[in-house]
């Protein structure tokens, strides 16, 4: 079935300052949105407001037409990936993994070649990249139609980078997923459609020469 996210209407201000005007964004499953924009510019906010984890002077999101309040609360509906690790530090990876996927629908990691490899390692003794690629796995490999992605290549090693590039293509197939990073490169390389945040609002981007006009990148020489 396909499954199109509405976002309309999202403003967002804190202490008078308006960080957020009249966002309007629309993903449907099978494509890959990039946004970019600036650090503290409001990229997380407006991911947080859309999972419902925040409050707004005014948002409208909806899946299929169906207005969708806290989308946390329903799994199958949205997952967000924090900048921050969300995984308990004392478990394994083979416990973290039973316990956010129920038996009979749990995905086979052994077929992940890192994965395999440390399913009995503890998470705080994984590294931070290695915790994030656990992390972003999951998250990809749930039943969740829509997938936020807040900077997930911080902290990684080039070769994890490139396989978790290879799952969000290979899951975008059956998913919508939202991607902001300051690694601008993974964004573009993966975004079908890209956008830029800038002054409170999102500006479609259909090339790099966009992106130095608007003064985030630097004018080549």
């Amino acid at each position: 079935m396909h499954y199109i996210l509405e976002v309309e209407g999202i403003l967002k201000s804190f202490n008078s300052k308006q960080v957020l005007t009249d966002i309007n964004l629309k993903c449907s499953t099978g494509e890959i949105i990039g946004i970019l924009g600036r650090n503290g510019i409001g990229k997380s906010t407006l991911f947080r407001i859309i999972f419902g984890i925040l409050s707004a002077e005014n948002k409208n999101i909806r899946i299929n037409n169906q207005i969708v309040e806290k989308s946390y609360l329903s799994p199958n509906a949205m997952k967000y990936l924090p900048q921050f690790n969300f995984l308990p530090q004392n478990s394994t990876v083979q416990q973290v993994i039973n316990l956010y996927f129920p038996s009979e629908a749990k995905p086979n990691f052994v077929e992940d070649e890192f994965l395999k490899k440390v399913l009995n390692t503890k998470i705080s003794d994984l590294s931070g990249g290695e915790g994030r690629y656990l992390e972003i796995t999951m998250l990809l490999k749930s039943n969740a139609k829509f997938i936020l992605l807040d900077e997930p290549f911080n902290g990684m090693a080039p070769i994890l980078t490139e396989s978790v590039k290879n799952i969000i293509i290979n899951e975008s197939k059956n998913k919508g997923i939202l991607i902001t990073d300051q690694d601008h490169n993974n964004v573009i390389e993966l975004a079908n459609r890209l956008y830029l945040l800038r002054d409170g609002g999102l500006k479609e981007i259909k090339s790099k020469e966009e992106l130095m006009s608007w003064g985030y990148l630097p004018e080549s020489k």
